[in-house]
């Protein structure tokens, strides 16, 4: 071969090298930090264009309780249908139960639902025991299918760590890293 040849060789080489160390670097800052901001975009005019943004809805504060008599002590109400396994009708809601955003809702209006750390998710959990794309549910007809996408730390539905697509049935736990949460109708 050529020195010419060979000059070229060596230059691809190095070129190929650093575009595989500035690629894990890049892998590496959004592991560590989160992914970039987006933008939003602008109509040519510099306005804003408003994107669909997800609605969270966070609980009422509760009134101030009014003066009473003594009572027993009572069960504390609980909204709508009585928790268990399997529930009524179609989930409609996804409800954080614990973790940073506990008590919020989420309404299931489309099909599919992203969870993880990236800001391009569905629902974003911002914790070190999140992957930056963690779990996925799929509405099929009126379930919901819950599928972990290859993650770190794992997707536990009912305590247990799943390792395939599993059938996720109304008030049941799922947790993500530190943040738990439940289908309800």
């Amino acid at each position: 071969m050529s020195e010419l040849t060979l000059l070229i060789l060596r230059i691809g080489f190095l070129l190929l090298l650093w575009f595989f160390i500035f690629a894990i670097v890049y892998a590496l800052r959004s592991d560590l930090f989160g992914a970039p901001v987006r933008r939003l975009r602008n109509d040519g005019d510099g306005n804003p264009v408003p994107q669909p943004a997800l609605q969270v809805t966070a609980p009422a504060a509760p009134a101030a309780p009014a003066p009473a008599a003594p009572a027993a002590p009572a069960a504390p109400p609980v909204p709508g249908p009585i928790p268990s396994a399997g529930g009524t009708g179609p989930a409609r809601l996804l409800v954080i139960t614990s973790g940073v955003a506990a008590g919020t809702s989420i309404p299931l209006e489309d099909d599919i639902l992203t969870i993880g750390r990236s800001s391009d998710s569905t629902l974003v959990i911002v914790d070190e025991y999140t992957s930056t794309y963690h779990a996925r549910l799929a509405r099929n007809g009126d379930e919901w299918i819950l599928t972990d996408l290859d993650s770190t730390n794992g997707t536990r539905l009912d305590g247990a760590r799943i390792t395939q697509p599993v059938s996720v049935p109304l008030f049941t736990p799922v947790t993500i890293g530190t943040t738990t949460f439940e289908l309800r109708p």
